[in-house]
């Protein structure tokens, strides 16, 4: 699928809220629904506006009366201005609300460091009980949504904002890594749709150079998918994780804490450098920019 994994989200979405009368959208005025025919459905949309803190409290009140609340907004606003709520109200009475956040990473590449998103990873993975997944393209960004359905406590599901390749991929099952591609000599960790293509294409290129890369997406921050890292590590000299996202704390910080713990590895971490955008310029520039790259990763192996 090629359309933009949060078109194939609100597609969905519409179509479970039409089956299932528990399922309830909530939104902060982002367009994203503009126009949408929610049919019966109608009254189960909630527009709140621009006012994301007020969203994740209506989300959680919904959710503590048994109803399956998705909430819509963009990454950064989700996860630093309405950190409170979610910290709070959602993560604290460990409530089934889902957030489906848009412009993940450089996503917003236009917009500048107010609209990206580059600690949101760190954060979530941080909060007791969230479930934190990056899906890799549109079909596995429905997958998300439909696995999340039934999960007992919060989750949030990391969108992008225009349409990436789809992946060769498979089944996706929240917390299991897929391995895309088989390897002897070194295993690139891939987190995230642009990651992941580049992982690919460097294992590609490396392959040109005799060197046999496996490529692992890890489509599922928490829970972190911990036997299919070690079992990398254990059978490889060097490890890379790749990410669109800060190197602190983020998908790269997490293989390394695992590793430290169970199975100490070489390991290389590709991600945003410890700085702000400085330039303008569209999500593809950006990464392309700071060697978020599939040259980066070449140059790492």
């Amino acid at each position: 699928m090629t359309v933009p994994a949060r078109a194939a989200y609100r597609e969905l979405l519409v179509t479970l809220m039409a089956e299932d009368p528990r399922i309830y959208c909530v939104d902060t005025d982002t367009g994203l629904f503009a126009g949408v025919d929610f049919g019966p459905a109608a009254s189960r949309y909630v527009n709140v506006g621009i006012a994301e803190h007020n969203m994740m409290g209506v989300a959680a009140g919904l959710a503590a009366s048994g109803k399956i609340p998705f909430v819509n907004t963009m990454a950064t606003f989700a996860t630093t201005r309405a950190l409170e709520a979610v910290k709070i109200d959602i993560a604290y009475n460990r409530l089934p609300v889902r957030i489906v956040a848009t412009h993940g990473g450089l996503a917003a590449g236009h917009l500048g460091p107010t609209h990206h998103s580059l600690e949101d990873l760190a954060i979530m993975r941080t909060l007791p009980g969230f479930t934190v997944v990056v899906p890799a393209d549109a079909d596995a960004a429905q997958e998300a949504v439909l696995q999340t359905l039934d999960l007992p406590g919060p989750a949030y599901i990391r969108l992008g904002r225009s349409a990436t390749p789809a992946i060769d991929h498979g089944p996706t099952r929240i917390g299991q890594a897929q391995r895309l591609r088989d390897g002897s000599d070194i295993a690139i960790f891939a987190c995230g749709p642009y990651p992941v293509a580049a992982a690919l294409a460097a294992a590609q290129r490396l392959a040109g150079h005799g060197v046999d890369a496996a490529v692992i997406n890890m489509h599922t921050v928490k829970p972190l998918d911990t036997a299919a890292v070690l079992a990398e590590a254990r059978r490889m000299p060097a490890l890379i994780a790749v990410e669109e996202h800060w190197r602190a704390a983020g998908f790269g910080g997490l293989i390394a804490e695992t590793l430290c713990e169970h199975q100490p590895t070489r390991l290389t971490r590709i991600g945003m450098p410890e700085t702000f955008v400085e330039r303008a310029g569209d999500q593809a520039y950006l990464l392309d920019h700071y060697r978020i790259s599939h040259e980066e990763i070449t140059a790492a192996a």
